[in-house]
């Protein structure tokens, strides 16, 4: 079995977050990058995944950008990841292009399950996921809290705002992954160090025949203030009132 996943390179949400003056992009020069939270689930799991199936399974990450995203590709290979690649895109692409490059990706290494985070920190778009499902026409599982393997696929709960969903989806299939899926682990410092040394297969987009098609465009970002006040009532009447009167 072979299981692809899709890794992003974020900016660390715990940080302050800056816009250039004119609005064009956020200021990255002093920020910390690190693999997308949901991504590391995803590859997480597909550890997992290989655990249980007594080691019959290769995990592949993959990533599209600029040289530096190699540093989430050597954190997957030190969760436990075996091959990584990186697609060079010196272009940052919207979901609608991630989605296009991932399927030319797909195609050429023919993973039995693509397992990726349901969105990354920095947009939350969370359409890349259902995009590639689309472009390969394959069964998809969004925002699965739990996985399962039954006969010729996967039953996967699936969270929702009205509870959980359970759907079972044939494979090959696309499966993003929610929050409450597992914990992530931690990288030993062997497999650290042993991901320094490790190879990444490179290609450029020419290599997958893949052009860009873009269909968004960032006109403008600005930060916003989330400054709160605290204030005490001494009833649940009260409390309603003031509700009503101050919240319009």
């Amino acid at each position: 079995m072979k299981i692809l996943v899709p890794c992003k390179r974020v900016p660390d949400a715990d940080q302050k977050i800056e816009v250039h003056p004119d609005g064009s992009a956020i200021i990255s020069a002093h920020l910390p990058f690190l693999l997308n939270p949901f991504d590391a689930i995803a590859v997480e799991e597909a550890v997992r995944i290989r655990e249980q199936r007594d080691g019959e399974t290769e995990i592949l990450a993959v990533t599209i950008g600029e040289e530096v995203c190699q540093d989430e590709l050597r954190t997957a290979l030190a969760m436990g990841a075996d091959r990584a690649l990186l697609v060079v895109c010196l272009q940052p692409p919207d979901p609608w292009n991630v989605a296009r490059i991932l399927r030319a990706v797909t195609q050429r290494e023919q993973p039995d399950l693509v397992l990726m985070g349901k969105q990354a920190v920095d947009d939350d778009s969370n359409q890349v996921g259902q995009f590639l499902a689309a472009l390969l026409d394959w069964p998809q599982a969004t925002f699965a809290s739990r996985l399962n393997f039954v006969d010729n696929g996967l039953r996967v709960a699936r969270e929702t705002d009205a509870g959980l969903e359970t759907v079972t989806v044939s494979l090959p299939a696309v499966v993003t992954t929610d929050l409450r899926l597992n914990e992530p682990r931690y990288a030993s410092l062997t497999s650290i160090l042993k991901a320094r040394k490790q190879s990444i297969d490179q290609f450029c987009l020419a290599d997958l025949a893949v052009e860009l098609e873009p269909r968004l465009e960032i006109r403008h970002l600005e930060t916003t203030a989330s400054a709160r006040s605290c204030q005490w009532v001494t009833s649940a009447a009260e409390l309603v009132d003031r509700l009503r009167r101050e919240t319009h």
